[in-house]
């Protein structure tokens, strides 16, 4: 369970998040949808603790989030970043198994665990002996879910994971994505300005705007019942022209 009460972030006269008060239930895929800028990277980092809210507060699993509580909260949570955030002096597997060998496991424990989630990402054995800069970019992506996965966290957030990949590595992804959050039933919450993206990911989806939350609910929530017009404009803006439509 994560939770947001009444939390509020600036950056000098910017407000990027606006007194938020949001829950993220256990066991579901969140999405965070909105246009860039809209704060909902913000809330992610802030719930990892990069970032300290400068009023409200934030809980994990009742806990809350702060200097003291930090470091126990993270061994609770998996982070995934565009382009899998890969150091490029470490091979991949060297990139995947950091936090193992940051909790001393024993050797044959790592192999196992990295054998695991190789299989749930589709990757053969040559893979993950190369360096990122001689990985594709969807490759890159599955490593960096192999990382955040390796310690088996019960909590995983995504930011905006697939934004630089090509559509159809894009699709690609989406869907084993949606596969594996199934697999696991974790708790997750992904960012994205992608409406296709949430739709196909998201248990739940809460639709942001100028650091606010707007609505919280399902896709078909929003479609059909929109708690504003921003909703429906929002909706509206991702629609293919009526040209392109016509032809699908």
């Amino acid at each position: 369970m994560i939770e947001l009460e009444n939390v509020t972030k600036s950056f000098g006269r910017q407000r990027a998040v606006d007194r938020v008060t949001s829950r993220f239930e256990p066991g579901r895929t969140h999405v965070l949808l909105g246009s860039s800028g809209c704060g909902k990277s913000t809330i992610l980092r802030l719930i990892l603790g990069l970032l300290r809210p400068d009023s409200g507060e934030i809980r994990v699993d009742g806990v809350l989030m702060g200097p003291a509580t930090r470091s126990k909260l993270l061994g609770k949570m998996g982070y995934v970043v565009q382009e899998g955030g890969l150091y490029p002096h470490l091979t991949a597997c060297q990139n995947v198994t950091l936090g193992a060998e940051a909790q001393r496991w024993p050797p044959e424990q790592t192999r196992e665990r990295v054998q695991v989630l190789a299989e749930m990402v589709g990757f053969h054995d040559g893979i993950l002996g190369r360096f990122p800069n001689e990985l594709s970019g969807g490759q890159r992506q599955r490593v960096g879910l192999m990382r955040a996965l390796m310690l088996d966290p019960p909590l995983l957030l995504l930011d905006e994971p697939l934004a630089a990949l090509d559509p159809l590595v894009r699709s690609d992804l989406q869907k084993q994505l949606k596969e594996i959050f199934i697999a696991l039933s974790k708790t997750v919450l992904l960012v994205t300005h992608d409406i296709r993206e949430a739709v196909i990911l998201g248990e739940t989806i809460t639709l942001m705007t100028a650091g606010r939350v707007v609505q919280q609910g399902t896709f078909s929530d929003l479609a059909h019942r929109p708690s504003t017009a921003f909703v429906t404009e929002f909706l509206n803006a991702q629609k293919p022209p009526p040209e392109i439509q016509e032809q699908l």
